[in-house]
């Protein structure tokens, strides 16, 4: 079974996000970027799918400028064989709706079993990569996965929804969609950051898989979100209602 696992350059979590003066977006020049903590999740459970030798080939792959190479070197010394860079440059968005269909088009030419993609990057929080790409290719989907066991020629699936726990189970080919608690992701060691120097990356454009970038959503402006109001002390319940029917909240 052959894995793709989509990786996504992010700024890093721990970043302060600041916009931009203009509002056309956030700063991102000299802000430290990473993978997406969903997609490192998506990476690892790839990887321990090959260490229980259900996979045979993990190929990672990102979207992106040329700086994404950096993010493919983290999963190639987290354990995947080979990435697959496809270069687009930052001045064009790449929806989710183009990455999906770059990613069907990958799984056509490499000829992928199974497709593991974070359930949203922390970005943008679209959360809508994994269902398109199930839906360009027909196969089942698993998304807000908690745990996957391969059973057969089928997965089962736990899925993490709003009233608890469900479980599916989906034929292969498929795509499934990693949530939080689907497993806690290694540290690359030393060593395995000096292979992946040696691990190979091969460029490709969206027009080589015939993938045309066009936009359909335009962002009219970025903004900071309010700031709190400082809280109201109250003497007792009804002073608490009279502040809350001057507010208009009863």
């Amino acid at each position: 079974m052959r894995v793709l696992v989509g990786c996504k350059r992010v700024i890093d979590f721990a970043v302060k996000i600041r916009v931009k003066p203009d509002k056309t977006g956030v700063v991102t020049d000299g802000v430290k970027h990473s993978l997406n903590p969903f997609d490192e999740i998506a990476v690892e459970e790839a990887v321990r799918l090959k260490e229980k030798k259900i996979a045979t080939e993990v190929i990672a792959v990102s979207c992106g400028p040329p700086t994404c190479q950096e993010t493919l070197r983290t999963a190639l010394a987290m354990g995947a064989d080979r990435a697959i860079h496809v270069e687009h440059s930052p001045q064009e968005a790449l929806l989710p709706i183009h990455v999906s269909k770059i990613l069907a088009k990958l799984v056509e030419q490499e000829k992928i079993d199974l497709v593991i993609v974070g359930k949203q990057a922390i970005d943008d929080d679209a959360n809508q990569t994994a269902q398109m790409t199930a839906a360009l290719l027909n196969w089942p989907q698993g998304t807000f996965a908690s745990k996957i066991e391969k059973d057969g020629s089928s997965l089962k699936i736990t899925r993490e929804i709003d009233g608890g726990l469900e479980n599916i189970s989906i034929k292969l080919p498929a795509v499934v969609s990693a949530d939080l608690r689907l497993n806690e992701p290694r540290y690359a060691t030393l060593p395995n950051i000096m292979k992946a120097k040696k691990k190979p990356i091969t460029k490709k454009t969206p027009a080589d898989l015939g993938v045309e970038i066009k936009q359909h959503i335009e962002v009219l402006s970025v903004e900071d979100p309010p700031t709190r109001q400082a809280g109201v002390k109250v003497k007792d319940v009804d002073e608490l209602l009279e502040r809350l029917k001057q507010l208009g909240r009863i």
